[in-house]
């Protein structure tokens, strides 16, 4: 059963996906923190919202493909595939999220992802563009 919570991250996710940052950042509070574990935390919507529109634009792109969504009014957790894709590589990598909504905006947001799942994306994605051998395969954690 889909929560008003679980259809507000969704939505995020969709915004991101048709380069719609502002959208996307209009479902967060001000003072959001965006974690993905290892790497810089960012702080605000603000700086967010910076670095999203990095990653969405033409040359660049941001899609995720949830294979689970659950969540109740305050938490929702995510199992996706993330998928950036660049000029002619399509980069896939496996994610969970944790979201933390207050007021019915997304307040966290924090990623889980393998370095050695994200390098494995690349390779393949080189060796199916390079190559043209390596076929594309349905993500599961390395």
């Amino acid at each position: 059963m889909s929560t008003p919570s679980v259809r507000t991250v969704e939505a995020m996710f969709a915004a991101l996906t048709d380069f719609d940052v502002a959208a996307a950042t209009a479902l967060m509070t001000d003072d959001i923190v965006w974690e993905n574990v290892s790497l810089p935390t960012l702080r605000g919507k603000k700086q967010i919202a910076r670095a999203l529109t990095l990653v969405t634009r033409p040359a660049l792109k941001f899609e995720a493909e949830m294979r689970n969504i659950v969540g109740d009014e305050r938490t929702v957790l995510t199992e996706r595939a993330d998928i950036l894709t660049v000029g002619p590589l399509r980069i896939e990598f496996w994610v969970c999220g944790t979201f933390e909504l207050r007021d019915g905006k997304i307040a966290l947001w924090r990623d889980y992802f393998s370095a050695r799942d994200v390098a494995r994306g690349v390779v393949l994605a080189l060796g199916r563009a390079v190559i043209g051998l390596v076929p594309r395969s349905r993500l599961a954690p390395a």
